[in-house]
């Protein structure tokens, strides 16, 4: 059947709003509201108004659908973030930063090239922290985007409860499309688990403050087990024992130093033999690449759940190291 009136289809697209405001008496909203007011003592009115003033986002829901992680090669993936204009910006961080960073390090045991690699990835230094609405992006997916409902709920719960705790404006915190926020780029359930006062001025801000974000960083990683002065990664290929398919890339690592030797993996490490180790598989520009991953790689995995995510950190942070130790001025 042909379509008679062509331009109705535009029509139709420009006639759809791209964002509107929740609608709290929707039964699921409401459900939430109750649950909210029931397990958490939450002030009814009050939570009602903040949900009434969040906006469902049709850009919120088209962002989430297409995250570079799932989009590209690795190749293209690294292009992203491993450049010289990044890079001269991670050194002039460090260097602006050296001090607290250094202290972090040593108090936490988390590198420093760990933290600055972070930090660049997620936000360029600041730089890109996102300007949505937190409660927008939270709100949007927790009751618009039924393919991770679950999680964004929790993660609105997590917000709503952060808010009351900070004494803060649900509707000045800014963030990701996923409501990552500040320049950390934390999930509310990691900045309530994870933020931390490095200032000791009573607030925990990572937003504005430096010091607060660097050691918020480090108390994640710690957290999650972080081992000082271990390798992250290194590079190996297949050698004449390997049979078989190459396995896909996970984030549970199955292996260990002696069973990846043992089928043909080769590499270097100074870690112990029984010490974890994954084989994991990149798309090179002109060739298939294979590293294998130690645990603290892993550990940068539980930041964002992407193999490419924790390499792209790892050697942002080598090529830092690298350029301030050119030039420590």
């Amino acid at each position: 059947m042909q379509l008679r009136y062509p331009g109705f289809a535009l029509l139709v697209l420009f006639c759809t709003p791209l964002a509107y405001a929740l609608d709290v008496d929707r039964p699921d909203v409401r459900q939430f509201i109750d649950r909210m007011v029931e397990k958490s003592d939450y002030d009814r009115e009050t939570l009602t108004a903040v949900l009434r003033d969040a906006e469902t986002q049709q850009s919120i829901l088209d962002a989430i659908s297409r995250p570079a992680e799932k989009t590209k090669e690795w190749y293209e993936y690294r292009a992203i973030f491993i450049t010289d204009e990044r890079i001269a910006a991670g050194a002039k961080f460090w260097r602006e930063h050296e001090q607290v960073l250094t202290r972090i390090s040593q108090e936490t045991g988390v590198s420093r090239e760990i933290l600055v690699g972070i930090i660049g990835v997620e936000t360029y230094y600041g730089r890109i922290t996102g300007n949505y609405r937190v409660i927008d992006a939270l709100a949007t997916l927790a009751f618009d985007y039924p393919k991770r409902s679950k999680f964004f709920t929790r993660e609105l719960e997590e917000f709503l409860l952060l808010v009351r705790e900070e004494d803060m404006d649900a509707a000045d915190a800014t963030g990701s499309y996923a409501g990552a926020m500040g320049r950390p780029q934390f999930m509310p359930s990691s900045f309530r688990a994870y933020a931390v006062d490095s200032t000791d001025d009573g607030k925990r801000d990572i937003w504005g403050n430096w010091d607060d974000v660097i050691g918020s960083v480090a108390n994640y990683f710690v957290r999650h087990h972080w081992k000082r002065d271990e390798e992250v990664v290194a590079r190996a290929s297949l050698g004449d024992l390997w049979h078989g398919d190459v396995p896909k890339n996970t984030i549970k690592p199955k292996e260990t130093v002696t069973s990846l030797s043992s089928q043909g993996v080769m590499f270097s490490t100074t870690l112990p033999a029984d010490s974890v180790a994954q084989l994991l598989t990149l798309q090179g520009k002109r060739d298939t690449q294979y590293w294998v991953g130690f645990h603290n790689f892993f550990v940068i995995t539980r930041y964002n759940t992407s193999v490419m995510y924790a390499l792209a950190v790892h050697q942002l942070g080598q090529e830092i190291a690298l350029e301030v130790s050119r030039d420590p001025s």
